[in-house]
């Protein structure tokens, strides 16, 4: 068993199955080491950050002509990564960051299990069990963004090697962060619970910046909050995932097209940040911080080193490859998966599986411009003949 092969099952037999295969990995340390291309996300990635580097004259996304919407009101509904220990997971995310297990499907036929964690608005009081229908329906109708985490059985035992945080060379997958009122006493506050850091908020020479590793060595991002007072009062709120892009003026219409708003740009010397969302309208200003401020939600952050959209052969990992399976997808909730993916075809970027692919009916992966996989998932799940919903 703990040899680590891969599984081979008979189609695409349940949610999400093509990301959730077992198989063998190298635990990779992240490097401190900069390279050819920004790695790292210590680079400013909000306001209180613009004095450190010094932008240069850009072009801003938000004067491009903005793409039709697919049909179907899409929203961003979740972060897909794998993890090794769902005890310690989810007590790091739910104890310690104070997300809600809204949440989980169990496959013991197939040997993995789905967590699903939201924060949900401070006061909220969530009593729903996980794993029932009740908790299912809420789910896949909830307007928000979820965290979902993807267990393997077996991985929790000694001898997995664990999953690949990227973060190394050519990785697409940068970070998860959330957001809080001050980095340094939300900092102390984790390491008085034995979390490690990569970065403290005074260690290097960019302050008020804060990484931390979650369990299986994922970094999240610690950022600091508006203090607007339309945001609800949650200790720590779910933020961003930040993945790394070869050609923004691809990447933004795609995403755009699935519903995002570009609510802030932030532009360097050698790197541009463009942060999107769906359930905000887009600021006029996007170099304004004020529309993000307020957002309580979670965001796609993209990162861009300048150039590489003119590298033919610079080419980002998506975190589906052998040895570098870590991150798996983001996801997107839709009224219709098959008007949905007739709208996207056009644009040409295929598909890891269609709608009618597999044995599993009705749900999608599309690729997006990067060969990241986004999951096209129907609002309200899908039905068995049993009438569980997956």
């Amino acid at each position: 068993k703990m040899a680590m092969q891969k599984k081979v099952f008979p189609g695409l037999c349940m949610l999400s199955f093509l990301t959730r295969i077992v198989s063998s990995f190298t635990t990779v340390v992240p490097s401190f080491t900069r390279s050819k291309h920004r790695l790292s996300s210590f680079q400013p990635i909000s306001t209180s950050f613009v004095s450190y580097h010094k932008a240069r004259s850009y072009t801003t996304m938000s004067a491009k002509t903005i793409p039709d919407v697919v049909p179907g009101r899409p929203t961003f509904q979740q972060t897909m990564l794998r993890i090794a220990n769902p005890t310690k997971s989810i007590k790091f995310y739910r104890d310690m960051m104070g997300m809600t297990l809204i949440d989980i499907f169990d496959f013991p036929q197939y040997e993995f299990s789905l967590y699903f964690l939201a924060t949900l608005p401070e006061g909220t009081d969530y009593t729903l069990t996980p794993g029932t229908k009740e908790a299912h329906d809420y789910l896949w109708t909830y307007d928000g963004s979820t965290l979902e985490l993807t267990h393997n059985h077996g991985t929790e035992e000694g001898d997995f090697a664990g999953y690949h945080a990227g973060n190394q060379e050519k990785d697409g997958f940068g970070h998860i962060a959330f957001n809080c009122n001050d980095i340094r006493e939300a900092t102390d506050k984790l390491l008085a619970q034995g979390v490690d850091f990569k970065k403290k908020p005074d260690e290097g020479r960019m302050k008020n910046i804060a990484f931390a590793y979650d369990p299986d060595g994922y970094w999240v991002e610690l950022v600091t909050r508006s203090n607007s007072v339309e945001i609800p009062s949650n200790y720590f709120n779910l933020s961003q995932c930040m993945i790394r892009v070869k050609n923004p003026k691809k990447t933004i219409p795609f995403y755009q097209s699935l519903g995002m708003s570009l609510i802030r740009e932030i532009h360097f010397n050698d790197f541009s940040l463009y942060y999107l969302a769906t359930g905000v309208e887009a600021p006029d200003d996007t170099s304004s911080g004020e529309t993000m401020g307020n957002f309580f939600g979670q965001v796609l952050e993209l990162t861009h080193n300048h150039g590489t959209e003119n590298d033919d052969d610079y080419k980002l990992f998506n975190g589906n490859e052998d040895n570098r399976k870590g991150f798996g997808h983001v996801g997107f909730l839709v009224d219709d998966v098959y008007k949905a993916c007739d709208a996207l075809r056009p644009m040409g970027y295929g598909f890891k599986k269609e709608p009618d692919g597999g044995s599993m009916k009705g749900l999608a992966f599309a690729f997006d411009p990067d060969g990241y996989w986004v999951e096209i998932v129907p609002r309200g799940g899908l039905d068995f003949g049993d009438k569980r919903k997956v």
